[in-house]
């Protein structure tokens, strides 16, 4: 089967600079470096037929199906780059195929900011990114409140602005389904993701081994790729890792603390997580805009508003309970990675040996594993 990666023009010379030596990449600053967003689309000649998983599928697998709080009252930021002039009408014809709540302007659960107050130039190919984010974080997170926050353009700088709009905005969940090669100054900007009680989640990218930014942030939770199998009832059957996930070691970032039981590089690892990313195990999207209709589509870019929308609900469960939403959730990722994940321990992500191999435990590959939802929420619930 074939598959279209999605590169965005403008990232050209970025992709180019992927061929090189991961070491001479680091160079740069933000305002240089261009991000572009990670997804795989099936391409179909029949744009009115809906395929690949679905919602109900997807929270049965992990475990999402049997959680009753839906993230009521927590509100989930979307960083994009470009406008998407169809995102609010793409949500609507996604909920109403998946039978979800609708989400609307009218109603207040939808909102769409431009993050220089000046409506950016159209990009179809984000487009995709942006109608992917906010219906699959919606679908794992039916009653929380949703951002679309669009940047000027796909440089970094212009994305870290659109991520203090979220934050300022209310968001105590932000999703960056974008990435760009590692650039020397980098923790420069990991202050934008320091941010006390919220969580920021990252796709690590769909080219395999190496780390881009900002999953190598220490702040963000960097989320990498699967391909998903599931029983005949739609219960989790197996994972592997998918060979296009990203993950690695960082060239700038050094380990973080909550990592120092699972790895001993020095250097921050990525992925923490994981997600189904495998176009052949991909999700159901719908683009006017972007695609003209419906399609599969795959990629890392599915895992990260999914961990959102994951966030989401534990966040709305610890209100309730009087406790505050949570901040960098990494530091209760990594205790209960045996019993409260899938630990993903076959396939790769490259040729370069154990650091590109999933196995027993965290690797740099799928990180600690897909959730067990009804064991991970709980824990996340329970903590302090």
């Amino acid at each position: 089967m074939r598959y279209l990666i999605f590169m965005q023009s403008a990232c050209l010379a970025i992709l180019a600079a992927a061929a090189l030596p991961l070491l001479a990449q680091n160079g740069g600053t933000a305002s240089d470096t261009w991000a572009h967003p990670p997804y795989v689309i099936v391409p179909s000649a029949d744009l009115t037929t809906v395929g690949g998983y679905t919602p109900s599928q997807i929270r049965t697998a992990y475990g999402l199906a049997g959680i009753g709080n839906h993230g009521a009252g927590q509100t989930i930021a979307l960083i994009d780059a470009y406008d998407n002039p169809h995102a609010e009408s793409d949500l609507g014809v996604f909920t109403a195929q998946f039978g979800l709540p609708p989400c609307t302007t009218a109603n207040s659960c939808f909102q769409k900011i431009y993050a220089t107050g000046v409506t950016p130039p159209v990009s179809t190919g984000w487009a995709v990114e942006s109608s992917l984010d906010i219906e699959w974080s919606h679908a794992m997170a039916p009653q929380a409140k949703i951002i679309l926050v669009e940047a000027a353009t796909a440089k970094n700088a212009d994305l870290w602005q659109a991520v203090d709009v979220a934050v300022a905005q209310g968001a105590t969940v932000v999703s960056m389904s974008f990435g760009s090669r590692e650039y020397a100054s980098e923790v420069n900007a990991d202050t934008h993701f320091n941010v006390t009680a919220v969580t920021f989640c990252a796709s690590t990218g769909d080219s395999g081994h190496g780390a881009q930014y900002p999953a190598a942030s220490p702040f963000v939770v960097a989320v990498g790729g699967t391909t998903l199998h599931t029983q005949t009832n739609g219960t989790w059957a197996g994972e592997t890792a998918w060979a296009g996930s990203g993950g690695g070691t960082s060239q700038v970032e050094a380990e973080p603390s909550y990592q120092s039981g699972v790895q001993t590089t020095g250097k921050r690892g990525a992925p923490d997580v994981a997600w189904d990313a495998d176009p052949s195990s991909g999700v159901a999207v719908y683009s006017q805009t972007g695609l003209g209709g419906w399609s599969v589509v795959g990629g890392t870019s599915v895992g990260s508003p999914s961990w959102a929308g994951l966030f989401a609900v534990v966040n709305s469960s610890r209100v309730a309970l009087r406790k505050s939403t949570l901040t960098q959730p990494q530091f209760l990722l990594y205790p209960n990675a045996e019993a409260d994940y899938h630990d993903i321990t076959s396939g790769t992500n490259g040729s370069c040996g154990a650091p590109c191999t999933a196995g027993v435990g965290y690797d740099f590959v799928t990180g600690v594993g897909s959730p067990r939802a009804r064991l991970l929420v709980p824990a996340l619930v329970a903590a302090p």
